[in-house]
């Protein structure tokens, strides 16, 4: 699935879930290390345990952040 971000440097996250666990997360755009390395942090693990532990995390003065987005767009998954 493919999600729009908004209000972050990233513009997309392209999540793949396979049997109720995250195979793969890809950002495009944002801060490519970081990013890559949320991509490797949740994998494997069960979307429910990313949104609990990512949902509201924000980005400086914004009120979200790409891994506030990563949870919201796991939620519009679930």
């Amino acid at each position: 699935m493919k999600y729009k971000t908004q209000g972050t440097c990233s513009q997309e996250i392209e999540i793949e879930l396979k049997d109720g666990v995250i195979e793969s997360v890809k950002f495009t755009g944002g801060c490519n290390g970081n990013l890559q390395g949320i991509g490797a942090l949740v994998k494997g693990m069960k979307p429910e345990e990313v949104i609990a532990r990512c949902k509201g995390i924000r980005c400086g003065f914004k009120p979200t952040s790409c891994p506030d987005q990563l949870a919201r767009a796991l939620e519009s998954m679930l």
